[in-house]
């Protein structure tokens, strides 16, 4: 959640020090109409998170010993279907561990109402940044955002779900530059859908026309989410979203922005933009890979990590469990050829190596969930042969025990070289070789029928690294 929503009303709200449990609110810092969000302390693990609350106001209100009462028993069922949307939505949140996507802690259901706990994501909203910063957006700033954002996106969809929220303020930019999307607003488009209200359901521009249309549930899929993207993307380009589909579908005002030609703007980007806001579904790219090519910013050679990240993790534990520290060690993307590895902190631009056939940017972004993912999975996931290296760790902290864990990309029948000696490290599955190293220089040599590759490395913090050799 972030800690720059905005505040609308908090005359509903928790009291600063209200207690659940080991989580005391502080504030609030966000209220949609639907839902409360406030920043809460975790005493039992010292850290911030952030918890959103299940408040309709305009169907209940709170009482004075906190608990959320309704307004009046007709909107019980409105209410209650609400409640419901809202749970299955943290539900399915839990399920996927990926950076790019809102990560649930925990959730419970108590005061009569339903709460999920999420990491605290500093930062602010795409559509603040827009609003605020409208100078900083441009292809290279577009070009950063997307790779995180297509693979929060294919994740969702890899599963078997559809998000149908994606506009400007459901995109939390953090203040290492990298995107968030937040929830799916469920309680809201059940509400909305229950009581005919297609204005509290839908945003106006980001919404293709099947998701107006009653009983279009068939009809909707991936290109449907990858219309609002299109949107986003032509907010952020021209500066207003597209005109409303409802008012397209009678009389179609869209100007191509391949025709307009915005100013610092290549033609494939634009081009892109137009195909995924087209009227007829079919005409749009039918998967997030379709639409990453015509940007060319392909995820199809690395589809093996894209679908390792969109995997479901187990369920989160139970209101009465303690809560589970969910950090990961630091992760590190070394550039090919480079000599130093520096940590990453925002996307960045970076060479094509013919090896992947993809910009290095996109793939670390891709890969980073995935890896992280690989770790926490266990036996079944890890390489073949994890080979372990020790030399003197005197360049780590003096209270640091745990070695790099470095992976790197290994086609099988390739050998790898450690300092001019062989070792036994084999692929795994997603084609990634492991090495555990201590802190200290190294030269990674790879020798195969396609050619050698080699890389000097220097190890001076633990953690996970991932290495891409050059040609």
């Amino acid at each position: 959640m972030s800690a720059h929503a905005q505040t609308r009303n908090t005359g509903e709200a928790l009291p600063p020090g209200y207690r659940f449990n080991e989580f005391e609110i502080q504030e609030v810092i966000g209220d949609g109409g639907f839902g409360i969000v406030y920043r809460a302390w975790d005493h039992l693990l010292e850290r911030t998170i952030a918890i959103k609350e299940y408040m309709p106001v305009s169907l209940a209100t709170r009482s004075e010993d906190s608990s959320v009462i309704l307004r009046g028993e007709r909107h019980q069922r409105l209410f209650t279907a609400g409640l419901n949307s809202f749970v299955q939505e943290a539900r399915l949140l839990a399920r996927f561990n990926h950076p790019g996507l809102l990560h649930v802690l925990r959730f419970w259901e108590g005061n009569g109402t339903a709460y999920m706990g999420t990491l605290f994501y500093s930062g602010i909203t795409l559509k603040e940044w827009q609003r605020d910063r409208p100078q900083s957006i441009d292809e290279a700033l577009i070009r950063q955002l997307l790779p995180p954002l297509f693979g929060a996106i294919a994740t969702i969809h890899h599963a078997g779900y559809l998000h149908r929220d994606i506009s400007l303020d459901n995109i939390q930019i953090q203040d290492n530059q990298l995107p968030v999307l937040l929830d799916f607003g469920s309680a809201r488009k059940e509400i909305g859908n229950l009581s005919d209200q297609t204005e509290i359901m839908l945003k106006p521009g980001f919404a293709p026309l099947e998701q107006y249309c009653e009983e279009s549930d068939g009809e909707q899929g991936p290109w449907t989410d990858i219309y609002a993207l299109g949107a986003v993307l032509h907010t952020l380009i021209v500066g207003s979203p597209p005109p409303v589909s409802v008012v397209r579908s009678i009389e179609d005002s869209y100007r191509p922005l391949s025709t307009l030609l915005p100013p610092g703007y290549s033609l494939p980007l634009l081009n892109a933009v137009d195909r995924a806001l087209a009227m007829d579904a079919t005409q749009r790219p039918q998967s997030i890979d379709e639409l990453a090519a015509l940007v060319d910013l392909s995820v199809t050679d690395v589809e093996a990590l894209v679908s390792c990240i969109s995997e479901p993790l187990p369920p989160p534990a139970s209101a009465s469990a303690e809560p589970v520290e969910d950090t990961a060690p630091p992760i590190v993307i070394v550039n090919p050829g480079a000599g130093t590895a520096e940590p990453v902190t925002a996307p960045r631009s970076a060479p094509r190596p013919a090896r992947l056939s993809m910009a290095l940017g996109g793939l670390a972004l891709l890969v980073t969930g995935c890896v992280v993912w690989l770790l926490n999975r266990g036996e079944d996931s890890a390489p073949a042969d994890t080979a372990t290296v020790g030399v003197s760790a005197g360049a780590l902290p003096a209270d640091a025990t745990a070695m790099a864990t470095v992976y790197l990309k290994l086609n099988a029948g390739e050998t790898l070289l450690l300092n001019g000696k062989t070792m036994t490290a084999r692929p795994n599955k997603s084609g990634y070789a492991s090495l555990n190293l201590a802190a200290g220089e190294y030269s990674l040599q790879v020798q195969g029928t396609e050619g050698n590759y080699s890389q000097r490395l220097t190890i001076d913090r633990a953690g996970t690294w991932l290495i891409n050799p050059a040609q």
